[in-house]
């Protein structure tokens, strides 16, 4: 693993906690159990994932994952944030598997107990079956670098070592 993948490894944990901590408040979650519940080395899950996302999720966040626009931090004209990139360039891989499922299942406000948050994201949950959802996840992952799967996957190995609610 590079070096500069470990000296970041310490503020992404304390972004993994915070994030963690408001999604087990929801309680409604699937919990997937296992640190790295993804399967983006798993040629079959890979592609239907692949086909999952341009049918579900390409039409906001890019054919290439690219993201809806190139100012994703910033909220677009009604308030809304923008979709997000899901490549190297975005904080997709900032999170944990777990969350990254919540997000995608439940929605971000309901994922985060976040009362008032309004999002452009749908719930997915009662549209695509929870393997539907990681086939989704494990193709995103597929696409990043080596050296990203490698801190996610640090990443899921932090957010398993923390008690359950």
């Amino acid at each position: 693993m590079k070096p500069w993948v470990w000296l970041g490894t310490g503020g992404l944990a304390v972004a993994v906690l915070v994030t963690v901590a408001a999604v087990r408040l929801t309680g409604g979650g699937t919990d997937l159990g296992g640190t790295e519940v993804f399967r983006p080395d798993h040629a079959p899950t890979v592609a239907l994932g692949e086909s999952l996302y341009q049918a579900n999720c390409a039409s906001c966040h890019g054919v290439n994952l690219q993201g809806e626009v190139a100012d994703w931090r910033s909220p677009k004209p009604d308030g809304l944030m923008p979709a997000p990139p899901h490549d190297e360039t975005g904080h997709t891989w900032h999170h944990p598997d777990q969350v990254l499922f919540d997000i995608t299942k439940l929605g971000v406000a309901r994922a985060a107990n976040l009362e008032n948050y309004e999002s452009a994201m749908p719930a997915y949950e009662g549209i695509l079956t929870d393997d539907e959802i990681i086939a989704i996840l494990s193709y995103i992952k597929s696409t990043w670098p080596e050296d990203l799967r490698e801190r996610h996957d640090e990443l899921n190995r932090i957010y398993a070592m923390e008690p359950r609610s």
